[in-house]
C-alpha cells in the first residue's frame, strides 16, 4: 500500500468513525484550510486556485447551515452568522480581498475553538470527570 493510499484510507476511516461533534470540528478545520489556501492563491494571483478554494469553503459553510437544528434557539443566530460568512466569502472571491478572508477566518476560528471546547467538556462529562480539584 502506498503512503498516499494509506493516508486516504486513514482519513476515510476517521470520517466514518467520527461522532457528529467531531465531524463538525472537521468541517471547521477544512474551512480554515481552504481559506488559507485561497489567501495564498490571492497573494500569488492564482485566480483559479483562489476560486476553487473559496468555493470549497462556501460549500462547508453551506453544509453547516443545512445541519443546524432550527428548533434550537441558538441555531437562528448561527444561521445568520453562517449566512454572513458565506456572503463575505463570495465578496472575497469577487474582490480577491485578503482582509475579508482575515475577518471570516477569525469568525470560523472562534466557532471551531468553541466547538472544540464543547467536545472536550462532553468527553469529560461522559467519563464522569467534573473538573473539580
Amino acid at each position: 500500500m502506498s503512503i498516499l493510499n494509506a493516508k486516504n484510507v486513514y482519513q476515510n476511516n476517521s470520517v466514518q468513525t467520527a461522532s457528529p461533534g467531531e465531524l463538525t470540528l472537521m468541517l471547521y478545520n477544512g474551512c480554515l484550510k481552504f481559506i488559507g489556501l485561497a489567501r495564498t492563491a490571492i497573494e500569488l494571483k492564482n485566480t483559479e486556485q483562489k476560486n476553487t478554494n473559496l468555493l470549497k469553503a462556501q460549500k462547508i459553510i453551506q453544509e453547516l447551515m443545512v445541519t443546524l437544528n432550527m428548533d434550537v434557539e441558538i441555531s437562528k443566530s448561527m444561521m445568520q452568522m453562517y449566512d454572513y460568512i458565506n456572503r463575505r466569502l463570495i465578496e472575497a472571491n469577487i474582490q480577491s480581498d485578503v482582509t475579508i478572508l482575515d475577518e471570516v477566518e477569525d469568525y470560523v476560528t472562534d466557532f471551531r475553538n468553541t466547538w472544540k471546547e464543547v467536545i472536550q467538556i462532553n468527553r469529560r462529562m461522559q467519563h464522569g470527570e467534573t473538573g473539580r480539584v
